[in-house]
């Protein structure tokens, strides 16, 4: 596909606010202030991106977002403006705001409950004009982003910008822009002072690519560590490392390329990025390239045996693999035209098509998620090393999305993605990261080769 970009936006999270550490509910609150530890990460996340540039600068006007945002505007190279906008406020969640989580359980037990399992169909009945009113949060919240990516997209046509609002709001916003449905507002984690990126090709409506999702390795983990006592499944999705193949734009499909120098050197890097991280079990494509890169970053665990999967191998590209995309462009331009735009329609000649690809990947996926044996004592952690379109195709699943959607998601030559079961493998996944190659860039955008599959 090619490079999407044109408008760039870094959305990132408030630093930890006195509510937040209290676990109380914000919603549209304006008390709660930033902690010490917030107006530190909100200084570790301005250094961090203090060498990109931005047109300009929207942050909520809610005072822990705002202060978070003049934090960040003071380490950036460039004056930047900074407008609040109204549209990014948080979640508004009136009967719950300033009630502890643990309060808002034991006295709206039922509620709770929907709001969890089925936040699109989750409502309170609340005052306006003197009235009683049916309020869908999660939906307003919704239709809110909505209008501002309208207002942005149309008034920032090719620029960087930095947005800086809240948990709720920064969920809708990247949720509106991928094309996932409320009912999965849930499945992504927004943590303090992470950072996001969006790239859109154009207007509201238009190709749009997920860049990245709640890098927090800025602060000091890879991912949000796990809550006290927290059990469950968490599995570590990783792209092999670089190709020569992959820095020459050359397709390759199942022929069975090798590592190059700087995918081994970034498989360490990944290694190094995980060596804090308890790994119970490993799985890899049975394709070289992927089975070198969990080596390499499992050097230092021999206790763990790499078990190989043949249904995770790449995509079959058929007659186009070990060609050039020009070389494609000679004999099938209407084809390969269609594979960067409608790759849900592409049959590869003597190849698979991608459906078939996402039958035999998420069979495998969810087989693996089944057949783990949980710990009592603490979150059981798996790592699944793959291949770009086998991995954009499990995220695109567990997003809620089709095969149609499956250039919306970037995958880096050794990059990290995180997904939790915290209740479980019965329960909702929630996706803690996506894309993670900070490691890998010393930055917050992926610079790794944007070969062919």
């Amino acid at each position: 596909m090619t490079n999407l970009g044109n408008t760039r936006v870094v959305i990132v999270r408030h630093g930890q606010s006195n509510y937040n550490s209290q676990h109380r509910i914000q919603g549209r609150c304006d008390e709660s202030v930033l902690t010490e530890q917030g107006l530190e990460d909100a200084e570790r996340l301005g250094k961090t991106v203090s060498n990109a540039t931005f047109a300009a600068i929207y942050c909520s006007p809610l005072q822990r977002a705002k202060s978070t945002a003049q934090i960040i505007r003071s380490h950036l190279s460039q004056p930047t403006d900074l407008e609040t906008s109204e549209l990014l406020m948080e979640i508004d969640l009136p009967l719950w705001e300033k009630l502890q989580k643990s309060e808002v359980k034991q006295k709206f037990p039922q509620e709770y409950k929907l709001w969890k399992d089925h936040p699109e169909k989750f409502s309170m009945v609340v005052s306006q004009d003197g009235q009683e009113v049916e309020h869908f949060p999660v939906v307003s919240l919704f239709a809110q982003a909505t209008k501002f990516w309208q207002e942005l997209l149309t008034k920032h046509r090719g620029e960087t910008i930095l947005v800086v609002a809240h948990n709720g709001i920064n969920r809708a916003l990247l949720s509106t822009a991928l094309g996932m449905s409320a009912d999965r507002y849930q499945y992504l984690q927004q943590s303090n002072c992470a950072i996001n990126v969006l790239n859109f090709s154009g207007a509201w409506g238009d190709a749009v690519q997920l860049e990245s999702l709640n890098q927090t390795a800025h602060l000091g983990n890879v991912a949000p560590a796990p809550r006290e006592g927290q059990r469950g499944l968490r599995l570590l999705l990783v792209r092999h490392g670089e190709t020569d193949w992959n820095r020459e734009t050359r397709f390759q499909g199942q022929i069975d390329v090798p590592l190059n120098d700087n995918g081994r050197d970034q498989s360490r890097q990944t290694a190094h990025l995980l060596e804090d991280v308890p790994i119970d079990f490993a799985i890899s494509s049975s394709m070289l390239r992927p089975k070198e890169t969990a080596e390499i970053i499992l050097h230092n665990r021999p206790q763990i045996q790499i078990k190989l999967e043949p249904k995770l191998r790449e995509i079959n590209h058929g007659l186009w693999e070990g060609k050039l995309e020009q070389e494609i462009a000679e004999v099938y331009e209407p084809e390969l035209e269609a594979w960067r735009s409608h790759p849900e329609l592409v049959q590869m000649p003597e190849g698979e098509n991608l459906q078939e690809v996402w039958d035999r990947a998420i069979a495998t996926w969810n087989q693996i998620v089944a057949q783990v044996e949980m710990r009592d004592d603490r979150l059981t952690t798996g790592m699944v090393v793959a291949h770009d379109a086998i991995n954009k195709v499990i995220l695109c699943y567990l997003m809620g999305l089709s095969p149609a959607d499956f250039w919306k998601i970037k995958q880096g030559n050794g990059a990290v993605s995180i997904i939790d079961y915290p209740q479980g493998v019965e329960g909702i996944s929630v996706l803690q990261a996506v894309n993670v190659t900070s490691h890998l860039s010393g930055g917050i955008f992926d610079k790794t080769a944007a070969g062919a599959l």
